[in-house]
Parts: structure tokens; sequence; C-alpha cells
């Protein structure tokens, strides 16, 4: 049985931060990619750990239960990750999923909130060659015209279709997805023009990922773009104590395709009772 219930937390600049809770044991923080919101994201991973951890499901700001802001960009977004996973006061494990797993990565470097995490196919923008980006830069675009056209379900599966595959992408829209997550398209707009005027230090700098103490499982679907395997692939080399781990079949959008893989490679990871091989 799912005990659901909620937590809040405020952060520095005053913006509350809201998650869906679920399960008991260990608690676990999933972060969320740049179009969604928590429960969206990780409804179909939920129900295959609820029985084994605690599993926090924080919106970003402006998604889910969480409050405005305009304030969107990578750093500051790291900062509420920090001052959330804190707010559970005990030692916590954190797992994200593309952005969400690209902020994990740098939370882990700035803080010690975590005691392990799991970034599943984060985006290291600086290994994005030519091709990738102008494919990339035509999906924002193309959400955008979708927006100004009024329709937010095709916006959604316009953006989306930079990282899944039309195969995915169907996954998504028969789950809902596209359409609940239509009404964060102003919000995700403003994410991806922040991200493009930023001058923030790179994600995938050498220093920031040597920062990071804790064990990192750096997961990545066997199938997916060759950009996200090589983001996750560089973490794992370059994080002191990380490995990486493939999602047999899976591609960029595995927590919704293959939850349960998904799931059994998490609890693999941060059960605490592992076994020695």
């Amino acid at each position: 049985m799912d005990d659901h219930r909620t937590h809040y937390v405020t952060t520095t600049d005053g913006v509350t931060l809201g998650a869906t809770v679920h399960g008991q044991g260990p608690p676990l923080v999933f972060l969320q990619g740049a179009v969604g919101d928590g429960d969206l994201d990780w409804q179909a991973v939920l129900p295959h750990l609820t029985d084994r951890f605690t599993c926090h499901l924080p919106s970003m700001r402006c998604r889910g239960l969480s409050g405005d802001h305009p304030d969107l960009s990578i750093p500051r977004l790291a900062e509420d990750v920090i001052t959330y996973v804190d707010s559970v006061g005990e030692p916590t494990g954190l797992v994200g999923w593309s952005l969400g797993a690209s902020l994990a990565v740098v939370a882990a470097a700035q803080s010690d909130v975590a005691n392990a995490i799991a970034p599943f196919e984060p985006a290291m923008m600086t290994l994005l060659d030519e091709q990738e980006e102008a494919v990339m830069a035509g999906a924002v675009a193309n959400m955008g015209t979708q927006a100004e056209a009024g329709d937010l379900t095709a916006a959604v599966r316009a953006i989306l279709g930079w990282p899944f595959s039309d195969d995915e992408i169907a996954v998504a829209d028969q789950a809902g997805y596209t359409e609940a997550a239509g009404r964060y398209v102003p919000s995700v707009l403003d994410f991806f023009q922040q991200a493009t005027e930023s001058d923030a230090p790179e994600i995938d700098d050498a220093a920031v990922l040597a920062a990071i103490s804790v064990p990192v499982l750096a997961l990545q679907g066997s199938d997916t773009r060759p950009f996200f395997a090589d983001s996750a692939r560089y973490v794992a080399d370059h994080a002191p104590n990380a490995r990486l781990h493939e999602i047999p079949g899976a591609a960029h959008a595995a927590p919704m395709t293959h939850p349960e893989t998904f799931a059994e490679a998490l609890t693999g990871f941060f059960a605490p009772a592992r076994q020695p091989v």
C-alpha cells in the first residue's frame, strides 16, 4: 500500500518546493527532467520501489506542487536540490533523469547532502557535436512554434523529438505524459532561454566531477542517442567513485519504457545491505 504524503521546503530565495512522498524505507530523492514534473516523470518507476524505499518526488520551481519564480538557471536549480535533500534529515540517495541527472551531479559536487547518486543520461552539453546541437536547437524552435500556435501537447512532442524516438513518444502519449506536461511549456521555454544565455561553469567541467566524493551509478540505455551514451560514460570516467550501468533495450525514456529494469538497477545500487560478490 502506497503511504502517500507531501513534503515542503522553502529555498533561500523564498520559493516553496513541494514533493509527493511514497513508500517506506531509506529515502531516495528523484529529480525530474526538463519537460514534466516530479510525479509525471517517475510515475512508472514508483510502484517498483515503494516497498523498499521512501521515494521523494519534488517538482522544480514552476512545476507541480512547487511555487513559481523567474530564475530557472542551472546554479539556482542545483541549489534548490541541495535545499530539498538537506530537508529530508537523514542519509539520502539521489536519482536524476536527463536535466535532473545533471542537477544531481552538481548537487553532489557542491555538497554532502546525498550519500550516493544515480544520474540517468545527464546532458553534458560540451559533448554536443554540431549535428546534435542543430537537432536540439531545432526541437526547441519547433516547440516554440507549436506553443505560439496554441497546441501545447504538440509543443511537448516537439521538444521530446530530440531525446526520444518516435516509439518512445508514442509511449509518452499513451501514458498521458505529453498532454499533462503541456501546461509547463512556457516554463520549459524559459529554462532553455536561460540556459542559452548562462555563463555558469559547465556541469561537465572536470573539476566539478572530481569533487564528487560519494558513489555514483551512471546509467544509460543501451539504445540511446550517442550524445546521451557519451554523457553517461563521461560521468563514469571522471567522477572518482563511479561506474557505468546500461539498461538493456532502453533509450532516453527508460523510466517510462523500462521502469521495472530501471528500478532493479536502483535497488541493487542503493539497497543498504548489499552482499559482497
